[in-house]
Formats: C-alpha cells, sequence, structure tokens
C-alpha cells in the first residue's frame, strides 16, 4: 500500500473523536466521519476537519475510497457497519462490545478471516506500558504458579437517576451493560497477562437505581440534570463474579458504574507462589510487586524493564503517559498489521467475540444463579 492508510470513522461521540485523533497520528488521512443523521454527520465534519461528513455509517463502510473502517457507534449497530465494510474489502477498528451476541461476533471473526482482512477491537488496557510489565513477570518464573486473581473496574458517571446515555438501554447498547462495557477490558486484560482462561463463573447482577430519566441520551460520562420522567432501566449497574480459570485458580471480580469517586479505576492483583503482582489504573505509571519478605514499587521507564514496556514507554521516565497514549499505540498496532507487519498482543476480532463468550455466561449465571461454563 503506497498510499497512507484512507480512514473512515462511523459514530462522532466522545469515542469517535479519539478514533480520529489517532488514526491521524498514526499517519492515516480520515477521509470522513458519519453521525446519526446526514446533518450531524456534516456538523462532525466541519468540527474535525474532516473533509466528508457521510449520509449513513453503511455509506461510509461501502466508500471505494476507504482502506479502513472504525466503527464507533451504539453497540447494536457495530454488526451491520462491521459487515458491510468488510464485505468492501475493508479492514475494521471496531469498538467493544465486537456485536451484541456471541453469535454475530463470531459471524464477523469468521467473515474477516475469509477475506483476509484484519479486524481489530480496541481493549487499550494492554497498551498500558506497566500492563506489559505485569504480564511479562507473571508468564515468566519469576512469580510462580497462581493461587488466587483479584479485580475491580469501578466508575461513578451512571450513579445518578439522572445520568442517562444509550448504554443504558438494552436495545441499543446489549442485554449486559456494565459488565460488558467495562468488566469486559478487565476479564480481556487478566487472560491476556496471565495466559490462563476463564473456564466457568457465578454472576449476580444488580440494579441499584432501577428508575432513570426519560430523557433523551446524554453524552457519555456528563453528570445528570434534573429528572422529570423516569423509566425502568433493563441493565445492571453492578455485576459481581467468581470464576475459575482453565488452571484451576479462582477469581473475584467487581464491576459498578455506581461507585462515587471512582471515575474510570481498573484494579487487579495476581497472587502467585512466589509474589503478587498489582495494577491499579489511578496510578498507570507503577506496578506494585509484592513478596514476603518485602514489596517494590515499579515504576514505568524506557531504559529498564521487558521489551515490551520499552517499545511503549515513548516518554522517558516521570513524563507521565496516559489513557489516550494507548489508544494511540493500539492504533498505531492496528495499522501496522493491515501492512502485514505484526506486535505482541494486538486484540483482534477473535478477542471480541471470546469477550462476548464470557457477557453471555454472566447472563446466563445470573439468571439462573448457578455456575455456568464459558462456552468456547
Amino acid at each position: 500500500m503506497s498510499h497512507p492508510l484512507r480512514a473512515a470513522v462511523v459514530g462522532t461521540g466522545f469515542i469517535g473523536s479519539v478514533h480520529v485523533r489517532s488514526a491521524r497520528l498514526a499517519g492515516a488521512e480520515v477521509v470522513g466521519v458519519a453521525a446519526s443523521t446526514p446533518e450531524r454527520s456534516a456538523q462532525a465534519a466541519k468540527a474535525l476537519g474532516v473533509p466528508r461528513g457521510y449520509a449513513s455509517g453503511i455509506e461510509a463502510a461501502r466508500d471505494k475510497d476507504i482502506d479502513v473502517v472504525h466503527i464507533c457507534t451504539p453497540n447494536s449497530l457495530h454488526m451491520e457497519v462491521a459487515k458491510a465494510a468488510l464485505e468492501s474489502g475493508k479492514h475494521v477498528v471496531c469498538e467493544k462490545p465486537l456485536a451484541t451476541s456471541l453469535e454475530d461476533a463470531r459471524a464477523l471473526t469468521d467473515l474477516a478471516q475469509r477475506k483476509g482482512l484484519v479486524g481489530t477491537v480496541p481493549f487499550i488496557n494492554r497498551y498500558h506500558p506497566m500492563t506489559r510489565e505485569a504480564r511479562a513477570r507473571v508468564q515468566s518464573d519469576e512469580t510462580g504458579k497462581l493461587y488466587l486473581i483479584q479485580g475491580s473496574y469501578l466508575q461513578d458517571w451512571l450513579m445518578q437517576a439522572g445520568d442517562t446515555n444509550w448504554r443504558v438501554d438494552a436495545g441499543a447498547g446489549g442485554r449486559s451493560r456494565a459488565f460488558a462495557d467495562i468488566g469486559s477490558h478487565l476479564c480481556d486484560l487478566i487472560e491476556w497477562i496471565t495466559g490462563e482462561r476463564f473456564s466457568s463463573l457465578i454472576a449476580t447482577l444488580g440494579t441499584p437505581i432501577a428508575q432513570r430519566s426519560a430523557a433523551a441520551s446524554r453524552v457519555a460520562f456528563q453528570a445528570s440534570g434534573e429528572v422529570k420522567e423516569t423509566k425502568a432501566v433493563d441493565t445492571e449497574d453492578v455485576a459481581c463474579l467468581i470464576l475459575r480459570t482453565d488452571c484451576g485458580t479462582l477469581a473475584s471480580l467487581t464491576i459498578s458504574q455506581v461507585s462515587a469517586g471512582r471515575k474510570n479505576r481498573l484494579w487487579f492483583e495476581l497472587d502467585g507462589a512466589r509474589q503478587s503482582v498489582m495494577f491499579d489504573l489511578e496510578s498507570p505509571e507503577q506496578l506494585w510487586i509484592g513478596r514476603r519478605e518485602g514489596t517494590t514499587l515499579l515504576v514505568r521507564d524506557p531504559s529498564q524493564g521487558s521489551p515490551e514496556q520499552k517499545r511503549l514507554a515513548w516518554l522517558p521516565a516521570g513524563h507521565a503517559q496516559g489513557w489516550g497514549d494507548c489508544f494511540e499505540a493500539f492504533v498505531r498496532d492496528s495499522y501496522a498489521a493491515m501492512r502485514g507487519e505484526s506486535h505482541i498482543g494486538l486484540p483482534t476480532f477473535a478477542d471480541g467475540a471470546r469477550s462476548m463468550s464470557i457477557v453471555e455466561a454472566v447472563l446466563r449465571s445470573s439468571a439462573s444463579n448457578q455456575w455456568t461454563a464459558i462456552d468456547e
């Protein structure tokens, strides 16, 4: 491919603008964007400095001038736009969940494979240099056999009855909200770091805010207004899980979008026979290592540690990197794959389908109140 990759971004909310920026930083030419209406597409194109505003996501997906389509729409639209893009010979970067059912996610994975196209899903927490360092230390002999996995992912942006968004509606977001939205990130990260796969689980879902504002959907992560009229909520605010891996390791995970003061707090601790490894997204430059004789706090430093920490640590130690850097690195690696290169840890459509198999097991377990196998 002699020219720069030409990209279209479908969906122009918070995450759509992140994709536009990351695509440009990775060297792509962003040719056009599509929003919910042709008018909004034109407005978004102007605001983002993009030449074209498409009439629809399908039009963008079929544009012969495009090499890669980024999909940032409500979840229920992922399948149709991704399918149209793949059938038109485009590579696809699709926000998670890849689809709102395991069947659809597997269909997209198979289609991308058959067409020889790259499909990636932004499980971008893999791209923190210190989660790469955690993986190196857990997958070597240094940590030893895992005894216990603990984790949580907590946010507070939906903690009031006036807080609403398309994600709350099962029709737009899918039958699982909190777990599919952020629990999926935690599970993907833990499986990728440990090399163990969750095989069964028991899950309980809760919706402490049973009625929410019926007002039109608000922008994600923005505080609510007053509540004039409410409607019943059919997706969970919180999820508590106990899981077992294919190696027999037990795990305990807590997911919440109603935890006051927690903006985006992903945390895990992996307790092994020789040491424990702990990461906290509220302090992403650090990795805590615990041993019986004492503890060590490692700080991101491109002059030390694992090759993958060094690859992704592009700023010197003490010059903070964060979430945006992870997203940009993910898009760079996605584009590298489209050029035939390969890098460790790129999350693909297969990982998106894997994630949906866990989501569906969570829903089945919560409904039956029983231990449930995760469908491989």
